[in-house]
């Protein structure tokens, strides 16, 4: 980015409709601030999860074993089904049946 183009940036930093190359930067701040606040949600919900897999813990349920169920539960069942198959013959081809 050259020199100028620079200096219209911290220019239009003032003025939020500015628009260079192409690029107008009232809408682009608005994404922006979007993402920043849907980031905001998903650490919180990321807390809220974490929370209660520590509930669970501390009433004896196996966190990890909580996480596999989440995970295949949101799996279509054609895909568990293929994925437990490959992981049998995979288990068989290693004797570990």
């Amino acid at each position: 980015m050259s020199s100028a183009q620079v200096a219209r940036l911290e220019e239009g930093a003032e003025d939020e409709t500015s628009e260079i190359e192409g690029v107008a930067g009232k809408r682009l701040k608005a994404f922006i601030e979007r993402i920043e606040r849907l980031e905001e949600e998903k650490a919180a919900l990321g807390e809220d999860i974490k929370e209660v897999y520590g509930e669970a813990k501390a009433v004896g349920f196996d966190t990890k074993t909580m996480r596999k169920l989440v995970r295949l539960r949101k799996m279509d069942i054609e895909k568990r089904r293929e994925e437990d198959e490959l992981l049998e013959l995979y288990k068989a081809a290693i004797g570990l049946e």
